[in-house]
């Protein structure tokens, strides 16, 4: 499940790429893709690191790749084991919202990244969000740790305040909100739900197939219902060339 849109993206050949709180590696093995990227997938969770090894070993064989190189990193978000402007782009995915000092975390991830290089945020949506939390008090918990919910103006005037300058945004996923409010509705630890298993099986093939009239739904519903947010932004003021416009 891509969330970032890499096409809104000005990369050149040979890009150093970051994604921190990489987890299993789907936006790590998407960058790889990128011709001679050097991509860094970083997190703290070991098992997911070993997932991220797992598919990015699996380009590798098979070729799924743009002729870079990868690594990974064990690394906390916190104090981020990379000297000032190291990277090209930093990505940034579903992170912010488990990080109790996220200004802290906002002031790591521009410390990384190169002066005029893009940087790619996204979070969970305020209303879809709002609702899961509404429908269950075990949700934060369960969904690994959700310490706070993110409105758009005040998350880009934060990064903003940090150095970053908002250039663009989308919604992603609305598919996955129903997804999550069934599950908080029937309880979100509960693995017996045929209503949820049945929904989960659904959305693993529309990730794995990618049929048109889904991928057409969900990009009507997105402004209605996207269950993330993404936000771009350069640092130091220095906007891309890029045809996608503030949403």
């Amino acid at each position: 499940m891509i969330t970032v849109d890499f096409k809104r993206l000005s990369l050149g050949q040979g890009a150093r790429i970051l994604d921190i709180g990489c987890g299993p590696g789907r936006h790590t093995c998407e960058a790889y893709r990128l011709r001679e990227a050097v991509v860094i997938g970083a997190d703290r969770n070991f098992a997911d690191l070993e997932e991220a090894r797992n598919r990015l070993n699996f380009h590798d064989a098979v070729a799924e790749h743009g002729g870079g190189v990868w690594g990974l990193s064990s690394a906390d978000i916190l104090h981020l084991p990379f000297k000032d402007e190291s990277f090209d782009l930093v990505i940034c995915s579903e992170v912010l919202e488990h990080i109790p000092d996220d200004q802290s975390a906002m002031a790591e991830i521009m410390r990384v990244l190169k002066p005029g290089k893009p940087l790619v945020v996204s979070v969970p949506r305020y209303f879809p969000e709002r609702v899961c939390w509404a429908l269950s008090d075990d949700y934060f918990n369960c969904n690994q740790g959700h310490v706070r919910i993110y409105r758009k103006k005040e998350l880009v005037r934060r990064l903003e305040a940090a150095g970053a300058r908002h250039f663009a945004s989308h919604f992603a996923h609305s598919l996955h909100s129903p997804y999550w409010w069934l599950k908080c509705l029937v309880g979100p630890g509960r693995k017996d739900s045929r209503a949820v298993n049945i929904y989960q099986r659904f959305l693993t093939w529309d990730i794995m197939e990618k049929p048109p009239l889904t991928r057409l739904l969900d990009k009507m519903l997105n402004p209605i219902m996207g269950k993330s947010l993404v936000l771009y932004f350069t640092k130091a003021g220095m906007l891309p060339t890029e045809s996608g416009a503030k949403q």
